[in-house]
């Protein structure tokens, strides 16, 4: 048996629903994460503690995953010891350049010798320098042995384990996957006549199990994702927030409503 036209395919909910206004138009889809992020380590090392399981919510700057951090504080003290040093020596310097100075303006010394005391300061100055630099880079290697939350959401997915040895160049699978969870993504197909029909930022509806959530036209799909003898189809999303403490998962069927 042929089945029926797209067209008929995509208006026949709509037509079913008497409580829908007169051109509303009633479509299935499922839902999507609004975005994801990919989480890896960019060092190599063991990792020493995971704080989080799938499926939890986390605030931004959480503690997502720590790795072995011996070796990186060792470094950052090594690096604040030779900050001292050279605070010290840099202190030296400015001293004797001041007597130095004083000697020269009084005629005592040659400019050979306030030339001598320049050079030591500015030695000094670049030592100082050196150090900072290294004790940043310390303090952002330690930094790094630590996976944190940029922002709030849930755990998508989680490969870590206590004890695992990870090298940074060989992750074939990220560590962590968070999604934002004061958002979703209702994605559905429409034909290229609809997708004129209603732009970005216009009101829709999303019906999650029965549930009825307002939201608003996010993105136009650009290029089809399949073709049919009735024309090209096209993804819509619509962005809602969910419930509180409402946990939805990509993938679930909804329905949308488009006004």
């Amino acid at each position: 048996m042929k089945s029926p036209p797209l067209s008929l395919r995509l208006l026949l909910p709509a037509l079913l629903m008497g409580s829908l206004p007169a051109h509303a138009l009633e479509l299935k889809g499922r839902l999507e994460w609004m975005h994801k992020v990919d989480m890896r380590v960019i060092e190599n090392g063991m990792v020493e503690k995971v704080n989080v399981t799938t499926g939890q919510h986390v605030k931004a700057g959480d503690v997502l995953v720590r790795m072995d951090q011996r070796k990186q504080k060792a470094a950052l003290l090594e690096a604040k010891a030779r900050v001292a040093r050279a605070t010290l020596s840099m202190d030296d310097a400015e001293r004797d350049m001041a007597r130095t100075q004083e000697l020269f303006d009084r005629g005592l010394i040659a400019d050979e010798e306030l030339k001598d005391g320049e050079l030591k300061q500015a030695v000094a100055q670049a030592e100082m320098e050196s150090a900072k630099a290294t004790e940043e880079a310390a303090q952002v290697a330690l930094e790094h042995t630590e996976l944190k939350a940029p922002f709030s959401g849930i755990i998508a997915a989680n490969t870590a384990w206590q004890g695992a040895v990870i090298f940074a160049g060989k992750q074939d699978q990220p560590l962590i996957t968070l999604a934002p969870d004061d958002q979703m993504v209702a994605r559905v197909l429409v034909t290229a006549d609809v997708l004129r029909r209603h732009a970005v930022g216009q009101s829709a509806q999303v019906l999650v199990n029965g549930s009825a959530r307002n939201g608003k036209i996010y993105r136009q799909g650009v290029e089809a994702v399949r073709i049919e003898p009735e024309g090209a189809i096209y993804e819509l999303d619509i962005i809602f927030k969910p419930n509180n403490n409402e946990l939805l998962r990509p993938s679930e069927s909804i329905r949308v409503v488009l006004p």
